[in-house]
């Protein structure tokens, strides 16, 4: 039996890589994909967030991937190689706290599996502004410089702000998020010949992370008001939130960046924040939620 090609989506705190999965499971490639999203927090917003209708998707949580997950994705991953017929490619979407070089040597300690590359996600409005934070420049940094195809969304590829943040970080060429056809042709069905990278050895800042699996209903006036109060020190806030008339909002905050969408009512309401580790940070995002509901 032929062994099973992983690649692993990686990238920091609201990159896109949720996003670029999708597009690229809605690329006519033929094969029959299989998805794990390791998500931070308790709970996976993120899978619900993936419209894999004919694609095979298993939750992690707590997403770190340095030592926590360890046992989760071993199992996961003994799971696909264990179905019949098997997938033909795994898509392993780590936390944009991870170290996807990590996940990539978890899986390669498997012989039944071939090493198809990771394909680090940057956020080309953000990635410049995160680069200067102390605390997160070298954990940024290791995520690019571990991928063998970079993958810049919200800008273009050769944006210049990204081109001088990025330095020899990362492969060239560098590709557009929005071209997913040619994203899926330089890695499904692919593998590399060459072994893993060894995982960044550079220390990342603790982080606080919340969530909540009951929010309230809320107008989209609501939310916008909900967010105008949100604290400075959340760096990521995804949510699904029920409108009271029907539906549900989808909400995304990266940064100074705000996303609210509807779509139609499918899946668990549930929001989830992540910020830098500090002695307030958890007291406040539990005051502004609180104050909400």
């Amino acid at each position: 039996m032929s062994r099973l090609p992983l690649t692993v989506v990686g990238g920091y705190l609201g990159s896109g890589k949720t996003t670029l999965i999708n597009r690229l499971l809605a690329v006519d490639h033929g094969l029959r994909l299989a998805v794990l999203v390791n998500d931070f927090g308790a709970i996976n917003i993120d899978a619900a967030l993936l419209k894999s209708a004919r694609e095979d998707t298993i939750e992690l949580t707590n997403g770190c991937v340095c030592c926590s997950m360890a046992g989760n994705l071993y199992y996961a991953i003994g799971d696909m190689l264990d179905r019949s017929p098997r997938p033909d490619h795994l898509i392993v979407e780590a936390s944009g706290i991870a170290d996807p070089a990590k996940i990539a040597e978890l899986a390669l300690s498997e012989p039944e599996m071939a090493y198809a590359g990771i394909l680090t996600v940057i956020d080309g409005i953000n990635y410049p502004v995160q680069l200067a934070n102390p605390r997160i420049s070298s954990q940024l940094r290791g995520q690019a410089s571990a991928a063998d195809l970079l993958v810049v969304s919200k800008t273009p590829p050769d944006d210049p702000a990204v081109t001088a943040a990025l330095g020899d970080c990362g492969s060239d060429p560098r590709v557009g998020a929005d071209d997913a056809a040619t994203v899926a042709g330089l890695v499904l069905g692919r593998t590399l010949t060459r072994e893993a990278p060894a995982e960044s050895r550079a220390k990342h800042p603790g982080y606080v992370q919340w969530s909540s699996t009951s929010p309230p209903e809320l107008t989209r006036t609501e939310i916008e008001a909900l967010l105008s109060r949100l604290p400075s020190g959340v760096l990521r806030l995804k949510a699904l939130i029920a409108d009271p008339s029907g539906g549900m909002w989808e909400v995304h905050v990266v940064g100074e960046q705000r996303e609210i969408t509807q779509r139609v009512k499918s899946g668990c309401a549930a929001v989830a924040a992540i910020g830098l580790e500090g002695a307030e940070m958890v007291d406040a995002i539990e005051d502004w939620w609180n104050s909400t509901v």
